[in-house]
């Protein structure tokens, strides 16, 4: 993947750059915890802007970020939920005047389609092609406070803590927002259904 050679270049020249000063971790163990988020963070960084090229610029200003506050990462803790803030904030600082509203959209999954098993028959690729379409719209109608929560939990399948620690909310109000989001998603599901029915 073209994405993840340019942010492990990225990280290998960040690390030359400052190969002066005494390196705070090994960029080895940074690399080995962030390569494989790569397309993870991409994927949310695009539903964030919406925009390919935005989405590889955020990715990389994130993962910049995160290497070079690196040393402040506590073992102990979980580095997806780390750089994921990361990515957030980074998303946040630059549409500081618009981060309240900005809409947050659900990726177009275009690679699964194209990737589904030969199997599959021509119907099959019909009724998935719907629901996925089905699923994206109501996604997108969904509050953009919702919709982030309800991505961070079922699609990148994160705990309620490590998603508190990313939204800076605390927990109890990640279980509502989740709660309201799958409840407002079934609601919008059910009607789209309905009229296709």
């Amino acid at each position: 993947m073209l994405l993840r050679r340019r942010m492990q270049l990225l990280i290998h020249s960040q690390y030359e750059a400052l190969h002066t000063m005494p390196p705070p971790a090994d960029p080895r163990v940074f690399e080995q915890l962030a390569v494989p988020l790569l397309p993870a963070l991409y994927n949310h960084a695009y539903w964030l802007t919406r925009n390919q090229e935005e989405a590889e610029d955020l990715t990389q200003e994130a993962i910049s970020k995160a290497l070079r506050a690196f040393d402040s990462f506590q073992r102990e803790t979980n580095f997806k939920a780390w750089i994921f803030r990361i990515l957030r904030n980074a998303f946040l600082t630059s549409r500081t005047s618009i981060a309240a509203t900005r809409t947050v959209f659900l990726e177009d999954h275009q690679d699964v389609l194209e990737s589904a098993a030969d199997s599959l028959t021509p119907e099959d690729h019909l009724i998935f092609a719907g629901s996925e379409q089905t699923m994206q719209a109501a996604m997108d109608q969904l509050q953009p406070p919702l919709r982030e929560v309800l991505l961070l939990c079922d699609v990148e399948e994160m705990k309620y803590k490590d998603i508190a620690v990313i939204l800076e909310v605390p927990i109890g109000t990640v279980m509502s927002r989740i709660s309201r989001a799958r409840s407002a998603l079934r609601k919008l599901l059910l009607q789209r259904l309905g009229e296709s029915l």
